[in-house]
């Protein structure tokens, strides 16, 4: 269970930076609109989430960046580096009884001068056969504009129940 249970075994070293040099926007380069922006954020959740509801663990590599970082729910677990969190999902989709997580984002807050983004929302984890889920909570993403892709930099997980 990403974000309930102890994934301290799964902590690995980040992954070298990317070679690529960061992006800012300046006067010769406009930012996105905010609406578009916030739509393939969105619209990179709903994947993700669809990822985890098929158990396709392949489909969720693309929406990481390479040197993505996740601090789980429960007891702060880092897992860090694109390849480490798809071994991650690939070991929680082979479990017999495994959670399907689901994050509903809230708000977006798409920078102005950075080619980055803030969502804020929920998540929560069932059984397949529950009526109601066994860990919920609160999350954050930092996602950044790539080669005309939003990709996950950061997650950050509270479990609340």
């Amino acid at each position: 269970m990403i974000g309930a249970r102890s994934l301290s075994a799964n902590a690995v070293p980040i992954d070298p930076p990317d070679s690529a040099p960061r992006r800012r926007y300046t006067t010769a380069m406009t930012a996105p609109t905010t609406a578009a922006a916030e739509l393939a954020i969105r619209a990179r959740r709903a994947a993700f989430n669809r990822a985890i509801a098929e158990g396709d663990a392949a489909a969720i590599g693309p929406i990481l960046a390479r040197d993505c970082v996740m601090v789980t729910g429960t007891d702060s677990a880092v897992i860090a580096g694109r390849n480490a969190q798809v071994k991650v999902w690939q070991r929680e989709f082979a479990a017999p009884r495994r959670l399907l997580y689901v994050r509903t984002p809230g708000t977006i807050t798409v920078s102005p001068v950075e080619p980055i983004a803030l969502e804020e929302g929920a998540w929560q984890g069932s059984e397949t056969d529950a009526a109601t889920p066994a860990a919920s909570g609160r999350y954050t993403a930092k996602w950044r504009e790539a080669g005309g892709h939003w990709l996950i930099e950061a997650e950050i997980f509270v479990t609340l129940g």
